[in-house]
C-alpha cells in the first residue's frame, strides 16, 4: 500500500518536472525564517503567498520554525509552494533530546532541508564533518538539501575564502559523493548576513563562478544542473542586480522574507514581465 506521504511526494515531483522544461532561466526563491513568526502570523503570510500568481520558473521554498511546519503541510500540500526544514538531526533515531529526524522530517511533508547555516556552525558548534553527515541524512528520506557554505571578513580579508569553502564542500562530498549534484549550495558570506552589507557583484559572480568550478569538478554537473543560491542581506532593492550575475540560480533570504508584501515583491521583480 503506497503511503500519504509517497503520493504527496509524487504530485510535487510532478509538479517540480515542469520547471525543468522551461527554456526561461529558473530561479529557486528560499525565505530562512529563522526563529521567527506566530502561528497566527504564518497561516495570514501562507494566504497571502497563495494568493500571488508565481510563474513556474520561479521556485518558492519557506523555511519555517519547526512548530509550524504542520500548518505548512496542511496549507500547501498540493500547492507548487514547497517547504522545509531549518535544520535536522544527523542520527536516525534514539535518545537525542530536542533533536528532529528527517524520517519526521518526511512525515510532515518536508521537500528541503537547510544544512550548515552559519548560524548553526557558529552558535551550535556544527563542523563541516557535522554537516556532511545531516546532508547524507536528509538524502536518505529524498529531502533536498539546501547546503550553506561561507567565509567569515577575515577569512574574505584573508584571502582565505576559496580554501574555506572547498574545505565545506569537501566534507559533503566525502560523505555522499556524487550525490552532491543532488544538493543546492546556498553561498552566504558570514559577514553579510544580517548586516545590510553585500560583496560586490564582481565578488559574488567570482565566488558562484569558484563554488560552480568546484562542482564540476567533483560530480561532472552541468551548468544548466548546477544550483548555487545567495544569501546575505537580499532585499527588494538589490534583487534583481544580483540576479543578473552569472551562475547565481537564486536566493536564500532571510529577513526581507518575514513580511509576505516584501516577499511577493521580491517574487515580482523576478517575473520577466517585470509584473
Amino acid at each position: 500500500m503506497v503511503e500519504k506521504r509517497e503520493i504527496e511526494s509524487l504530485v510535487r515531483k510532478h509538479i517540480e518536472s515542469k520547471f525543468s522544461s522551461r527554456k526561461q532561466k529558473e530561479y529557486i526563491v528560499a525565505a530562512n525564517w529563522k526563529m521567527n513568526m506566530s502561528a497566527k502570523e504564518t497561516r495570514r503570510f501562507i494566504e497571502k503567498v497563495k494568493e500571488e500568481k508565481i510563474p513556474d520558473y520561479l521556485k518558492t521554498v519557506i523555511f519555517p520554525p519547526y512548530p509550524y511546519l504542520p500548518i505548512f503541510q496542511e496549507m500547501l500540500r498540493y500547492d507548487k509552494i514547497t517547504y522545509g526544514a531549518q535544520d535536522v538531526a544527523k542520527e536516525e533515531k534514539g535518545a537525542y533530546t530536542g533533536e528532529v529526524s528527517a524520517a519526521m522530517l518526511a512525515d510532515l511533508g518536508c521537500s528541503y532541508v537547510l544544512a550548515g547555516h552559519s548560524e548553526r556552525r557558529n552558535y551550535y558548534g556544527e563542523t563541516p564533518e557535522i554537516v556532511a553527515r545531516k546532508t547524507a541524512a536528509a538524502l536518505r528520506y529524498h529531502i533536498r538539501p539546501v547546503v550553506c557554505i561561507g567565509e567569515t571578513l577575515e577569512e574574505r580579508q584573508g584571502n582565505r575564502y576559496h580554501e574555506v569553502l572547498k574545505v565545506q564542500l569537501d566534507a559533503v562530498r566525502q560523505e555522499i559523493g556524487d550525490a552532491l549534484s543532488d544538493c543546492i549550495i546556498a553561498y552566504e558570506p558570514v559577514w553579510a548576513i544580517g548586516t545590510g552589507v553585500i560583496p560586490g557583484l564582481d565578488q559574488i559572480g567570482e565566488t558562484h563562478r569558484f563554488i560552480h568550478e568546484l562542482l564540476v569538478s567533483y560530480t561532472g554537473i552541468s551548468e544548466r544542473a548546477s544550483r548555487i543560491l545567495y544569501g546575505g542581506s537580499v532585499n527588494e532593492k538589490n534583487v534583481k542586480d544580483i540576479a543578473s550575475v552569472q551562475f547565481v540560480d537564486g536566493f536564500l533570504i532571510g529577513g526581507a522574507s518575514l513580511k509576505a508584501e516584501n516577499f511577493m515583491n521580491i517574487l515580482r521583480l523576478l517575473r520577466v514581465d517585470g509584473s
